[in-house]
């Protein structure tokens, strides 16, 4: 999986981008079919550093999240709450769709009405 991490308006350090890769490849434990995750920071306006989430998924199309926030970190965190949410509804849609309602149901054994399977002697 392909992580990148790019900026408008300024700079982060090496240390700052690869905290950033860091908490967005726990993403993968969620959705294990993810082919890219790009975030972009804002630093236009320094005091409020916004965060753009785009992740790529297997035979789906792009799930998207913006935050901003008092700090980077907060921000991304709060992106990345979104994303996993996005994950886990398409998850679980794809898997109710493949489930058959019917497999899940089994019907109790009738026990016969003079307790002979229940008495021991």
């Amino acid at each position: 999986m392909q992580i990148s991490v790019s900026t408008r308006h300024g700079h982060l350090s090496e240390a700052t981008q690869e905290k950033l890769r860091a908490k967005a490849e726990k993403l993968v434990r969620i959705f294990d079919r993810l082919m890219s995750i790009e975030i972009v920071v804002d630093l236009k306006d320094e005091a409020k550093p916004k965060v753009d989430l785009q992740v790529s998924a297997e035979h789906k199309h792009d799930f998207v999240a913006h935050e901003q926030g008092e700090n980077l970190l907060g921000a991304l965190e709060a992106a990345i709450g979104k994303v996993e949410e996005q994950l886990r509804r398409y998850k679980e849609r794809v898997v109710d769709r493949h489930r058959n309602p019917d497999a899940r149901r089994q019907e109790a054994p009738v026990v016969g009405g003079d307790g002979a399977e229940d008495a021991e002697e």
